[in-house]
């Protein structure tokens, strides 16, 4: 269970990452782009929070908040993903 966690936290933050990193190439103006990056640092901090009401051990809650706190960038990483392999630019 915990390898599995762990392999999802791992593929959830790389999504954070991503999104993190190539927010700015896709989005128009610095203030909006800083808007978007706040809303998704709280709202994953908030569904990591909620993830680690279900975790049994310290170790997996530490998983759970992680993983949640990916998750919640992975459609922002798709969506910006795809931006890219059309070659679009900001909006």
């Amino acid at each position: 269970m915990a390898l599995l966690l762990s392999l999802l936290t791992a593929l959830h933050l790389a999504a954070a990452v991503y999104a993190q990193r190539r927010l700015p190439s896709y989005v128009a103006g610095t203030r909006r782009a800083a808007g978007l990056r706040v809303v998704l640092l709280l709202a994953g901090i908030a569904v990591g929070s909620l993830a680690t009401v279900y975790a049994a051990q310290p170790h997996v809650a530490v998983l759970a908040f992680l993983s949640g706190f990916g998750a919640v960038h992975v459609p922002a990483a798709v969506i910006l993903f795809l931006k890219r392999a059309q070659g679009a630019g900001k909006s």
